[in-house]
């Protein structure tokens, strides 16, 4: 592993460049720019940034330790998850874009009203705040161990830094700078990916001998058809829908770059382009998964599968290792930038009224907010940090998820029904949903004689939800 300072100069670089497409892409922006791109964004730029967006951090880091005890069963639900792309594609963004959307939780204000509106945008702040923070921490864990760590830099200082670096290249061109940053960072990720994969592969004897290695051993089996096993194709194939439906279709992050597009057929493209290369770059990691695995086998590597990625790259050679941190830091940068833009979007246009403010006070009100979720997101990081039982951490990310199930149900709703709802009510629902979601949850063992509910309490939220909303039913 190559020294701390020369770590720093790499990162330093790589900041250089972000900062250079920073430049480029914020000459005379505003707030148009910040939020939409000003429609301008091609779909082909677009796709291939979103596939770092959507691995992230914990994806790249923690995806290949899966394998060895799940085998490609993963895939199942990527399967599901490319199913999902392509229903968002013909059914969500026509919807957007016929509105003219900037935040997506407009439409909850014009089907329902104001406090539906404000309610979905809360749950997508609190699940993003929450999502970022948390992967955002586990990379910066990484990024101290092998910089800062070295030199006895606190821990919150490498938090602080990471975020100021963020919002440097974020607080002008937003969205716009976001799309082509994501890009170059997508690139990285791939890059590194290809090179482990070609690398380990002659570790092991070439690709044939790699293939045959992990063939043999059984960790390439991808269907599982038991209905009790947590990796049963129905369930994963599923909830691979749903999620991708809830967690793309309905956040505000996704869509926002989605809505940069020229026109509807171009975000069409891109969102289909997407899921293929989405498809093709898991198998990718489930490969790597099964290479690293074996290599790790056969030298006596001793890494637990969360730290198996980095465990390898520490001993691989010097270029190895730069590309794995050059990897690390764009699937960390490339989630966290694009959420610090998309909460700033969604507070501004669904709780700061920005169309009764003149021209100068919406940029102000802009880059006040740009402010204050960069240092909401450093000061959950840090409680992260204070939290000694990472379990706890973890049922923290688990329990973000829950609040897209009322997303479902509202969206679900307004899309299926002609129902009118008496929108002061909303909020109650879309706390009281949740909270009854993760109690059928915690207890469906005892309820559902043994059965343990896993992804599918989604549907099961966003069903209640539904039901909950026909209470508050005013007729049509």
């Amino acid at each position: 592993m190559i020294p701390g300072w020369q770590i720093m100069i790499i990162i330093a670089l790589y900041f250089g460049v972000l900062m250079f497409i920073s430049h480029l892409t914020s000459k005379g922006a505003d707030n148009k720019t910040f939020f939409t791109a000003g429609k301008s964004s091609p779909w082909y730029v677009v796709a291939f940034g979103m596939v770092g967006v959507l691995l992230s951090g914990v994806t790249f880091l923690s995806v290949p330790g899966l394998v060895e005890g799940k085998q490609f069963s993963y895939l199942q639900m990527v399967m599901g998850n490319v199913v999902g792309y392509i229903l968002i594609a013909f059914i969500l963004l026509p919807l957007y874009y016929k509105m003219n959307l900037t935040s997506i939780y407009e439409y909850l204000g014009v089907r329902f009203g104001p406090q539906t509106r404000k309610t979905g945008s809360f749950f997508f702040l609190l699940s993003r705040i929450i999502g970022a923070s948390f992967r955002l921490f586990l990379v910066a864990l990484v990024l101290h161990e092998l910089v800062a760590g070295q030199y006895n830099i606190p821990f919150a200082v490498t938090v602080a830094v990471t975020i100021a670096l963020i919002w440097v290249y974020t607080y002008r061109g937003g969205i716009k700078t976001v799309v082509w940053t994501d890009t170059l960072q997508t690139g990285f990720m791939v890059i590194a990916l290809i090179a482990f994969l070609w690398w380990l592969s002659s570790q092991l004897g070439g690709v044939t001998e790699a293939f045959s290695s992990i063939s043999e051993k059984g960790l390439n089996k991808t269907f599982f058809f038991d209905f009790s096993d947590p990796r049963s194709f129905v369930q994963n194939f599923i909830s691979g829908i749903f999620i991708t439906l809830v967690m793309n279709g309905l956040d505000q992050d996704i869509m926002q770059k989605n809505l940069t597009c020229k026109n509807v057929g171009e975000a069409k493209k891109n969102m289909i382009s997407l899921s293929a290369v989405f498809l093709v770059v898991n198998i990718l990691f489930m490969f790597l998964g099964a290479m690293l695995t074996i290599y790790a086998q056969n030298t006596g590597l001793g890494v637990e599968k969360d730290t198996l990625f980095l465990g390898v790259a520490k001993s691989a050679p010097t270029y190895l290792f730069v590309l794995f941190l050059l990897g690390v830091i764009a699937a960390a940068y490339s989630s966290a930038d694009s959420a610090l833009t998309s909460l700033t979007t969604s507070f501004c246009v669904d709780f700061m009224n920005l169309d009764s403010k003149t021209p100068g006070e919406r940029e102000l009100i802009r880059k006040r907010v740009h402010v204050a979720f960069s240092v909401i997101l450093l000061i959950v990081i840090l409680v992260f940090s204070n939290i000694n039982d990472k379990s706890v951490i973890v049922q923290l990310f688990k329990a973000a998820g829950y609040t897209y199930g009322p997303l479902l149900g509202f969206f679900a709703f307004g899309m299926l029904t002609k129902c009118k709802v008496s929108d002061r009510l909303i909020p109650i629902v879309g706390i009281a949903c949740p909270i009854i979601s993760y109690g059928l949850n915690y207890f469906s063992k005892e309820l559902l004689n043994g059965y343990q509910i896993g992804f599918e309490i989604l549907l099961v939220n966003g069903a209640l939800t539904f039901l909950m909303m026909f209470l508050c039913n005013k007729g049509k």
